[in-house]
């Protein structure tokens, strides 16, 4: 048995047309999946999925604004109509429009923040949830982020809808796991990705990142990638309700 192989199985990945989406996406479909590419821009959407049939993979584009529940569930239908029963699904799409002391975060704001973040992702899960439980197996992953796991004077309000994520894939975990439905939690360092690059584009934020990590730099997006097809294929089988922590080591290295 290829424990890694996602031969024929269906990959609904949002926030899939760049970053940390897009290289899991070009892994899964490496890995023999069917993905649907999916970001709230069509034809960013059209680029990715012809990029991957380029290489020879099965891609699909669907735009959807995750946000919007209609949108959510025309992609989830077209999916099917497409590739057929969803068997994995990546919760990767997420905001961040915030950066300071979380004593100022206006509540509209915050309130976004948790609905995009936290809310869409178990709605999504809850799309995909019948096709999982009609075949007794599926995973779902979302990606989530070390911020959740460490206090912040400035990312805080980020970081909280990030540890919320990682507690969803607990509740998930042991509410859907009698239906052969494992769900877990990627939380990644400071990724070079045009969503971070705020943080990885500052020299002073780099620098102290970089004497933090025990490996010396920070990741790039197929550094996160290994990890989703871990959690999605056989090889990751006996996993679920966990967060698994992709830094270089930052998070362990203290601040000495």
């Amino acid at each position: 048995m290829k424990i890694f192989d996602l031969s024929g199985k269906t990959a609904v990945i949002t926030g899939s047309t760049k970053g940390i989406g897009r290289a899991i996406a070009e892994q899964m479909a490496l890995a023999g999946a069917n993905v649907v590419i999916s970001s709230r821009k069509a034809e960013a959407c059209a680029t990715v999925a012809a990029a991957i049939q380029a290489m020879g993979g099965k891609a699909e584009p669907i735009p959807c604004h995750i946000g919007e529940a209609a949108q959510r569930e025309e992609l989830m239908a077209r999916a099917r109509a497409k590739f057929g029963a969803i068997d994995i699904l990546v919760c990767n799409a997420a905001i961040n429009p915030y950066y300071g002391p979380i004593d100022d975060l206006p509540d509209d704001v915050f309130d976004r923040m948790m609905s995009v973040n936290v809310r869409c992702n178990l709605n999504l899960a809850k799309l995909a949830r019948p096709d999982m439980a009609a075949r007794k197996n599926g995973a779902i992953i979302i990606v989530s982020s070390i911020a959740g796991l460490m206090g912040s004077t400035t990312l805080g309000a980020y970081a909280v809808t990030k540890a919320a994520d990682m507690q969803l894939v607990r509740n998930l975990a042991v509410s859907w796991g009698h239906d052969g439905i494992r769900v877990n939690a990627i939380a990644p360092g400071l990724v070079k990705t045009d969503f971070a690059r705020a943080l990885w584009d500052n020299p002073e934020y780099l620098a102290a990142t970089l004497k933090q990590a025990p490996l010396g730099r920070i990741g790039d997006p197929v550094d996160i990638a290994g990890a989703a097809l871990l959690m999605a294929s056989d090889a990751g089988r006996f996993i679920t309700g966990t967060t698994l922590v992709i830094d270089g080591g930052v998070t362990i290295a203290g601040r000495g």
